[in-house]
């Protein structure tokens, strides 16, 4: 069970710690306190510093100024070997394995134990794998090639590598961004059987119900310092809201009048075997429909055939009531359509290009003047993106990969607004973001749909859902099982339409 923290030596301990990338202030002053049998939650808006301080202490930067300690003796690791010689593991949100190694492979690459003659005891390894798996309670077939698990069995297997190493210390950052509900159950499960083993956790979200369900203590921070360090049972969701973001955000869907206009795009009996059957929906001008569902249920996967991106093979679907051809993302473009991919990182941004390039990689042709484009036109259409989005930057040069992941969602907007779309489809838009800047995702939908834009929202966030659309639409396993009105879609009636095998209600 969980240790007394009140008088033992602290695990782990930053304070007052300083990092600085040329003139950027990362952290002003980043505090950390971590006790043996203790998952702390470590909380802050995109930028207030919390990668920065977890990379310190994964020994990929050094800081500048201030103190870490290891079980009450100074360190200052040179790499991310020395931090893992320590005890440290660090788990992110995406698991970086070898795809084509197996599962045993993975957990002891670098480091496999070897018999006779010097050769790999692989037999060891796979004893040693199965045990640890064992002990934390799930089934993984540890002779498996990585490469088709799920992010979630890949976490597992990063935490089995954790502990093979007889990590004390482990750092777990947005583990739960991508995983589904039994999946996020598992890790938890697993993460309690660690701190009940003695182990120290640090738990980094922006889910609050999740900070409150796993976590014992909780640190705040904003603009790269400490605000401060208490006890779950002594908090509430507001007051760490108003410790993040230095104010108190009483509305968080800020939902303005609108005036409904026309049908704008209009999908009828779209079907992909085994994939999604018979979903039908309109969005009309200045709507915003919210897709609601558990993930998996194909909401992702119609959006994507809506705008071309993926095919199906029964359907049809009209924009502003002409057919549009299936298959075709550059047609759907030239029609008014734009999408915002769940998978920013991957499908909506190229990371090592600039904020500039990225923003007007949909608008490319239209800067070009007689095959040519312009430097200065080029800028200035990110410019006045960039600004009217409040994109975070040092300057609009700045390679995307190196951005926050709320300013990373704000470029992917910015550039497909830049195309002036008539119908907006965004897929999870506030996923892994703060609250302050979710705030500010919500307050934009908001805007566009007044200004006439028809916007489809896929959320997995239900109260996101609530709190923006005019409608709701509910898949569950490929089908649409509910369309209610604002007035009628209440928490019980989408999530029963989500997991109940019922007719649409209308």
């Amino acid at each position: 069970m969980q240790s007394d923290t009140t008088s033992a030596t602290p695990a782990l301990e930053l304070s007052r710690v300083v990092k600085s990338f040329g003139a950027v202030v990362a952290l002003r002053s980043g505090s950390l306190r971590l006790h043996d049998g203790s998952i702390h939650a470590l909380i802050g808006e995109n930028g207030a510093g919390k990668s920065t301080l977890v990379k310190i202490i994964a020994g990929l930067y050094r800081r500048d100024g201030g103190e870490f300690r290891l079980r009450g003796e100074e360190v200052d690791f040179h790499s991310t070997a020395q931090s893992k010689a320590n005890g440290i593991a660090v788990i992110y949100q995406e698991p970086t394995l070898f795809p084509d190694l197996s599962v045993v492979e993975n957990i002891f690459m670098g480091r496999q134990p070897t018999g006779r003659l010097g050769r790999i005891d692989r037999a060891a390894m796979r004893a040693e794998a199965t045990e640890i798996f064992e002990r934390l309670g799930v089934s993984i077939d540890p002779d498996r090639p990585t490469d088709g698990l799920s992010i979630a069995d890949q976490q597992i297997i990063e935490i089995a590598k954790a502990i093979s190493l007889d990590a004390s210390v482990l750092v777990m950052d947005e583990p739960t961004a991508a995983l589904s509900g039994v999946e996020v159950d598992r890790l938890f499960s697993v993460a309690r059987s660690l701190r009940d083993e003695g182990r120290a956790l640090v738990f980094i979200s922006h889910r609050f119900d999740e900070v409150f369900d796993l976590c014992d203590t909780v640190t705040v921070m904003r603009d790269g310092a400490h605000v401060d360090t208490m006890p779950i049972a002594e908090t509430t969701v507001d007051d760490m809201v108003r410790m993040m973001v230095g104010r108190d955000v009483t509305e968080m869907f800020p939902k303005l009048p609108a005036e409904i206009g026309e049908e704008v795009l209009a999908v009828d009996g779209l079907t992909q075997p085994g994939v999604f059957h018979d979903v039908s929906f309109t969005v009309h001008a200045g709507e915003i429909v919210g897709l609601a569902g558990l993930v998996g249920a194909g909401r992702s996967e119609v959006a994507r055939a809506v705008f071309g991106v993926d095919p199906y093979r029964e359907g049809t679907v009209h924009v502003g009531g002409a057919p549009l051809p299936k298959g075709r993302p550059r047609a759907a473009m030239a029609r008014g359509l734009a999408l915002v991919p769940e998978d920013r990182r991957r499908q909506g941004l190229v990371l090592d290009l600039p904020v500039t390039r990225n923003i007007t990689l949909a608008v490319r042709d239209r800067l070009a003047r007689f095959g040519l484009i312009w430097g200065s036109r080029e800028n200035e259409s990110a410019r006045v993106w960039a600004s009217r989005l409040e994109v975070k930057t040092a300057a609009l040069d700045t390679e995307s990969g190196t951005l926050s992941g709320g300013n990373q969602q704000k470029v992917v907007l910015g550039k497909w607004l830049a195309t002036d779309p008539k119908v907006l489809i965004v897929d999870e838009p506030t996923r892994g973001i703060d609250v302050g800047t979710k705030a500010e995702v919500h307050r934009l939908l908001s805007q566009l749909a007044q200004q006439g834009i028809a916007i489809l929202m896929i959320s997995s966030e239900l109260p996101e859902v609530l709190g923006m659309a005019d409608r709701v639409l509910v898949m569950r396993e490929g089908r649409l099982t509910g369309e209610f009105k604002r007035e009628q879609a209440t928490p019980e009636a989408v999530m029963l339409a989500a997991t109940a095998d019922e007719e649409p209600a209308r």
